[in-house]
């Protein structure tokens, strides 16, 4: 009988050396904190932010990041002598080089050439290398390009961000999430609160809800210049924007093939100086810096507790910190970046110092 045998038994005891090292960088950093955000008790209605800074890469990604090596280690794709390359400028990169690094795997971002230096040094200090590209447009093309002729592997966060991770439990941001609020007064959120990039955390929110039985509403929030919120508003996911999201992280020129918009209940387009606004706000409230991403997350929040009240709803909302705010130093933190950038913060802080004093929200913001 004739037979051909594919297995090499030195590189899957790699791949299995592999795994296990990634599932004990899950074991060694546990949980991340759910912080309640301070509004009077007597609205009825909670606030809760589940803090993904404290990640040892510091966002949210690096979840993603450990579910995509996982998936690529156990589909074949990862090998002992695989160059990873990904197709971002931001945390992803950042996350991705950690893992790659831990994995002794030679890692490069593929980015636009004006990536701020910050995101470049925390790529580099990981032990990524980054490729510049000079028409955004580009990046992924590019990226599959330099897979191509590395014989590497393009990690393709936005199409396998929604199917890489378990969004039936397996300890998911939405499993976890739950299980921290089970001893809170509103156990079960009325809604929880997601921006889009790849579309994959909403995507595990979404269904885990769905699987679950649970009467959770997912509203996504999304940046000016981003396909997400027109695409889902009219059906066509062939929307295209003419430039990129000025939120790092969330919102894209196109819909992602991650981004599963029957899962949303609600999404809410946020003004870029809204979203700055609204991470200024917090990081007063908080004592500490937040990302520009956590901003969009709390403006739409803040609309939908307002909504709740006026309505007589008790209950609880949750959203992320999905970065802290150090990254952001010389760009969103910068009143010299924001005047160049065109960012009139000041109405919109209005808007929220009224919220958070009185709970009302201007009833055109809510949509």
């Amino acid at each position: 009988m004739d037979h051909l045998d594919r297995c090499d038994d030195s590189e899957r005891a790699w791949v299995t050396e592999a795994i296990g090292m990634v599932e004990a960088d899950a074991n060694r950093s546990a949980d991340t904190h759910l912080l309640p955000f301070p509004l009077p008790r007597e609205w009825g209605v909670d606030l809760y932010l589940k803090d993904e800074s404290v990640h040892p890469t510091g966002s949210l990604k690096h979840r993603l990041a450990r579910s995509l090596f996982l998936y690529g280690l156990c589909n074949g794709w990862i090998g002992p002598r695989s160059t990873v390359i990904e197709a971002s400028s931001g945390s992803t990169a950042v996350s991705e080089a950690y893992f790659a690094r831990m994995l002794g795997l030679p890692f490069v971002a593929v980015m636009p050439t004006n990536t701020s230096h910050e995101k470049i040094e925390l790529i580099e200090f990981q032990g990524g290398k980054c490729h510049l590209v000079d028409d955004p447009a580009d990046v992924v093309a590019e990226a599959r390009q330099l897979a191509a002729a590395t014989g590497g592997h393009f990690m393709d966060q936005f199409t396998y961000a929604e199917r890489a991770t378990d969004w039936r439990g397996n300890n998911n941001i939405a499993e976890s999430i739950y299980a921290q609020m089970a001893r809170e007064r509103h156990p079960i959120p009325a809604w929880i609160v997601m921006g889009a990039g790849t579309g994959g955390t909403s995507a595990t929110i979404g269904r885990y809800a769905r699987y679950q039985r649970l009467p959770t509403k997912l509203c996504v929030v999304d940046p000016e210049n981003s396909a997400f919120y027109p695409a889902w508003v009219s059906g066509d996911p062939t929307v295209r924007t003419n430039v990129g999201s000025r939120i790092e992280g969330i919102g894209r020129q196109c819909v992602e093939a991650s981004f599963q918009p029957a899962v949303v209940d609600r999404m809410v387009r946020v003004p870029d100086a809204a979203s700055l606004a609204a991470m200024r706000a917090a990081s007063a409230v908080l004592g500490r810096r937040v990302g520009g991403s956590t901003g969009t997350n709390l403006w739409g929040a803040f609309g939908l507790i307002a909504q709740m009240r006026a309505a007589g709803q008790r209950g609880s909302v949750v959203t992320l910190i999905c970065d802290a705010g150090e990254r952001y130093g010389g760009t969103y933190y910068s009143d010299e970046w924001l005047a160049a950038g065109g960012f009139d913060l000041p109405p919109y802080l209005e808007i929220i110092e009224r919220f958070l004093a009185t709970g009302e929200w201007p009833a055109a913001k809510t949509d």
